[in-house]
């Protein structure tokens, strides 16, 4: 899967606050992800983030 920093995330669950888009922070075996919802900051193993999402977003050029 090609997820670089800066992409956003739509996930298929929402963070608890509601939102379900997440900001990549850091790539690596784990991904540290910002909800742009409430502004949490979470790292999350490689192999469930890249099984719950939905959708990337790529920035714009």
């Amino acid at each position: 899967m090609d997820i670089a920093v800066g992409d956003t995330l739509v996930m298929k669950k929402n963070h608890p606050c509601g939102q379900s888009r997440f900001l990549v922070l850091r790539v690596g075996m784990d991904f540290k992800l910002r909800c742009l919802g409430c502004g949490r900051e979470m790292m999350v193993p490689r192999s469930k983030a890249e099984k719950s999402i939905r959708r990337v977003e790529k920035p714009a050029p």
